[in-house]
């Protein structure tokens, strides 16, 4: 005996009375609106985006402010201990640059182990120094600044009447100029960014062009350490006159007050 079937098996699955067509058109309505809300939640994202960077900056640059203060009173440490500020390098026999200013306070940073990894009779970057030249050093690491993470953007200011000279170290009792208002160390472009151990730093010129410099790790500005260890902006538009006299350690402050 056959039973009878049920249910064709090539039949059309039954739709209960609603029509097929009518069913993709609610689901493609279905679609097109979640596509709208996505399309306008992703619109706010990336206008909200610009906000939320910005909110950011006063964070890192305090954080960058703090680096400098820290950076300020290792150099004012170094000081009483050695009786005058480091030279910007250290040099060998036949005069070539060894090591910078940076390497010499890293004792006074709490980090002697790193100092003591170093061989300081080779250079910087000898391959002696491999250990500690790939070593970051957070410290020496605005978080603004769009460098490789071993680089560092806080360089000494080498003048002839600066507070880092380039062929003789400084004593404190030399600076006769207002402490708050004289600079060891500032903020360049992060494309005068240079490795942490590298002895290299800005020369007065490349200070007194900072208005024509691109690639400022803060809007229109950068940060700097003074002989007080304090810390402040100076406005990427100063004047040279301004920029000259917070360089010198010795004469032009009233070309600082006269551009305020």
């Amino acid at each position: 005996m056959v039973l009878p079937v049920a249910v064709n098996p090539y039949e059309s699955p039954q739709t209960g009375g609603r029509s097929p067509e009518r069913n993709v058109g609610r689901l493609k309505r279905i679609v097109f609106g979640c596509l709208g809300i996505t399309g306008v939640l992703g619109l706010l994202i990336a206008l909200l985006l610009p906000a939320t960077r910005s909110a950011r900056e006063p964070g890192r640059r305090n954080t960058c402010s703090n680096n400098l203060r820290q950076i300020g009173l290792a150099l004012l440490n170094y000081e009483a201990v050695h009786h005058a500020l480091p030279p910007a390098h250290t040099v060998d026999a036949r005069g070539k640059p060894l090591h910078s200013w940076r390497t010499l306070i890293l004792p006074f940073l709490e980090r002697e182990d790193l100092y003591r990894q170093i061989d300081h009779s080779k250079a910087w970057d000898d391959p002696a120094n491999r250990s500690a030249f790939e070593t970051r050093v957070h410290i020496y690491r605005c978080p603004s600044a769009a460098c490789p993470l071993t680089h560092t953007t806080y360089l000494a200011i080498v003048a002839p009447d600066g507070c880092f000279r380039p062929t003789r170290v400084t004593k404190l009792a030399e600076i006769t100029d207002d402490p708050d208002l004289t600079l060891m160390v500032m903020e360049t472009s992060t494309e005068q960014a240079v490795h942490w151990m590298c002895p290299a730093d800005a020369t007065e010129a490349e200070i007194l062009n900072l208005g024509a410099v691109a690639g400022l790790a803060h809007p229109g500005a950068a940060q700097a350490v003074s002989v007080s260890g304090s810390v402040f902006l100076v406005r990427a538009q100063s004047s040279p006159a301004r920029l000259r006299a917070l360089i010198s350690i010795a004469g032009n402050d009233d070309a600082i007050a006269g551009d305020d």
